[in-house]
């Protein structure tokens, strides 16, 4: 495969489809991409020339941002009946809260994928995370209320059961997971999340995160 289009296996195994991220946007990577079948996402700064991109059939997606916080910055908020484990539910248990809850992502978001298949990623994702012992379990009263995916300082996946939403438990939740992830010995916690989820935006600006490293991510599907 050329260095400057790269396979996605792990969104193949999810859509069923050859999957691909262009690392390299020139006008001659994209030209290769006319005559190959699959679905590409390229990644561009906002301020660069998008036009070549509309030009061979990519169509903007959504906007990725990097959230981040140094540990003397993060404003901690705490309620006694918030714990977690390490020791994580069910797989199956975590999975139904996964399906449904990432309608800000990009592939759900691409109108030429189903959004089931968009379901199917994350979930494997989830599994990936799972099987790699880097899920916190989070509880409420000692029920089972969400889960929080990481990878080292990375925070990667997050959601919560609807009757906790709309009701300012998420910062409870993200401060315990937060915590824990400091006491492993990060100076910094850093994650990625659509420009479009102002839910986790502004909950990221209460606990003391900042932004950097804006990303327009665009896709195609081509059938040669």
């Amino acid at each position: 495969m050329d260095a400057d289009i790269k396979e996605t296996p792990w969104d193949k195994k999810a859509f069923g489809i050859n999957t691909y991220e262009i690392v390299n946007p020139t006008e001659e990577v994209l030209k290769k991409t006319l005559n190959m079948d699959g679905h590409f996402t390229v990644k561009i700064d906002p301020l660069a020339d998008s036009e070549p991109l509309y030009r061979y059939g990519f169509y903007y997606c959504g906007t990725l941002i990097e959230p981040y916080c140094r540990k003397e910055h993060f404003r901690d908020f705490r309620d006694d009946r918030v714990t977690l484990k390490r020791e994580v539910a069910d797989f199956a248990e975590l999975k139904n809260l996964s399906d449904g809850s990432f309608v800000h992502g990009r592939f759900h978001r691409d109108f030429s994928l189903d959004r089931e298949l968009a379901d199917r990623r994350y979930a494997n994702w989830l599994r990936q995370m799972y099987e790699e012992d880097n899920v916190f379990s989070l509880y409420y009263n000692g029920e089972l209320a969400g889960f929080f995916g990481f990878s080292g300082p990375q925070i990667l996946l997050y959601t919560h059961k609807p009757q906790y939403r709309g009701k300012g438990m998420a910062k409870y939740f993200w401060s315990a997971a937060c915590r824990e992830l400091f006491s492993y010995g990060h100076d910094e916690l850093i994650s990625s999340i659509s420009a479009a989820n102002m839910p986790i935006l502004n909950l990221s600006v209460s606990l003391g995160f900042k932004f950097r490293r804006p990303r327009d991510v665009y896709h195609k599907l081509n059938r040669v």
